[in-house]
């Protein structure tokens, strides 16, 4: 979704000598083909074969490495409930700051973190369905969340 809701933000951030670009596992071709179905300019980054994902923590996997996300391990998100804590892919927001041939990791963020990319969740918070997210349950008396499908 944080794709679609991006706009013209890259042209402000050109103008400010900064790119703006998004990163996968799946293959290079895959992403292409999808950036063009879908009408994205914002530029797509194959991290297929490479440990960008897990080194950022965004790939869950303990038989690759220790599971880490936004900043917790594996049993501070058992303890805590969060969905899905111990496998899969998950979203992060990193910054690099680059200075000739030299890059430096300057900043990351994990999970509602990445929401100031979007407006959509802003929006989508204010209203009485909020995001319609599996974990979301709305209090007795408030409107049920509908059921699709």
């Amino acid at each position: 979704m944080q794709v679609d809701t991006i706009g013209d933000l890259p042209v402000h951030l050109r103008a400010a000598n900064t790119t703006l670009a998004f990163v996968s596992r799946a293959p290079l071709a895959k992403l292409e083909g999808y950036r063009a179905r879908m009408g994205w300019t914002i530029p797509l980054i194959s991290s297929a074969g490479s440990d960008f994902n897990y080194d950022f923590h965004v790939t869950l996997d303990e038989n690759v490495r220790p599971v880490e996300y936004d900043y917790r391990t594996k049993a501070e998100m058992i303890a805590a409930k969060v969905p899905n804590p111990t496998k899969g892919e998950e979203h992060g927001l990193s910054v690099f700051f680059r200075i000739d041939n030299d890059v430096f990791h300057t900043y990351s963020t994990y999970a509602r973190g990445t929401e100031a990319l979007t407006d959509a969740y802003a929006l989508l918070d204010r209203t009485p369905y909020g995001r319609q997210e599996d974990f979301e349950v709305s209090p007795p008396g408030w409107p049920q969340k509908p059921t699709y499908g």
